[in-house]
């Protein structure tokens, strides 16, 4: 793997980071109030006014041939975003009952799951840096919950459920990132998506009011920019070594509740990010592979 590779992909997850933060801001405001929308109501709007920009963007750059599939990857389509609703379903649910960098920290076992699967369905190869990084990825996330001894809500194993559907999810992006662009991901995420949401919907169906609506429209972009960033930077370098980087959304979201939301940062959440931030920096400097 070229060096270059792996600076691209760095780069690419600073702007996942960015956008998947602005998503769960919005995501939380979106689902609070007296206006507020169920999870299943914000999912299946986001997914209605994603696949409105997500579809002028085919039109401008994509081929035919980049819109048509073969059979093989467009089971590859549904598989991930089966995998992907479930995981943003779980998420949103996540972010409407706990504080933000909770959600962020059990999110973090993404890594962790993402390993293995690329392990398994990728023949991905863990290089001793990166099972370390890993290893450290898990143990910030023992310092930060410390399960046995203090309660851990339902919602938080809700959130763990979540991700691990979301590194199916992203395991399989790996894959579809070699035969296929990231706005074709991206374009079929959302045809996909919004017949399921369509059906979580139906029997629970409200228009957005008011200010609502600015929030539905800021998950929809801000979670389109996140996808697209991953995909790109998947495309650059393995599942294994892209998807720890995403640990440094930690810190960033830690800033932001106690700044918006006065959400306290007690010292075992920054001891944990920072065995995240060093576990991240060993897998950063691994040798390219000639």
């Amino acid at each position: 793997m070229k060096q270059s590779h792996i600076y691209n992909s760095a780069l690419w997850m600073v702007g996942a980071i960015l956008a998947f933060s602005l998503t769960a801001i919005a995501g939380r405001e979106a689902t609070h109030g007296d206006d507020a929308l169920s999870i299943s109501q914000l999912i299946f709007f986001r997914s209605i006014i994603g696949l409105l920009l997500v579809s002028c963007l085919v039109y401008w750059r994509l081929s035919s041939e980049d819109v048509a599939v073969r059979q093989s990857i467009f089971k590859l389509h549904l598989g991930r975003n089966a995998a992907h609703i479930i995981g943003q379903w779980c998420w949103f649910y996540g972010l409407a009952l706990l504080p933000l960098a909770q959600v962020f920290a059990i999110e973090f076992t993404v890594p962790i799951w993402t390993a293995i699967f690329a392990s398994i369905l990728l023949s991905e190869q863990l290089s001793w840096r990166r099972v370390i990084a890993i290893g450290l990825g898990f143990v910030g996330v023992l310092v930060i919950l410390r399960p046995g001894l203090i309660a851990v809500p339902l919602a938080a194993w809700i959130v763990l459920v979540g991700a691990i559907a979301y590194a199916l999810s992203h395991t399989i992006t790996k894959r579809l990132s070699d035969k296929v662009s990231a706005l074709s991901i991206l374009f079929y995420m959302h045809v996909i998506q919004l017949p399921i949401a369509l059906v979580l919907v139906c029997f629970d169906f409200a228009w957005p009011q008011g200010v609502i609506w600015f929030y539905v429209g800021i998950t929809a972009v801000a979670a389109l920019t996140a996808h697209f960033c991953i995909a790109k930077a998947l495309s650059y370098s393995d599942a294994m070594l892209v998807m720890p980087m995403d640990f440094l959304r930690l810190p960033l979201i830690a800033v932001i509740g106690f700044l918006f939301y006065g959400e306290v940062v007690d010292i075992w959440l920054l001891i944990g990010a920072g065995v995240m931030l060093f576990g991240n920096v060993m897998t950063l400097k691994e040798k390219p592979v000639s």
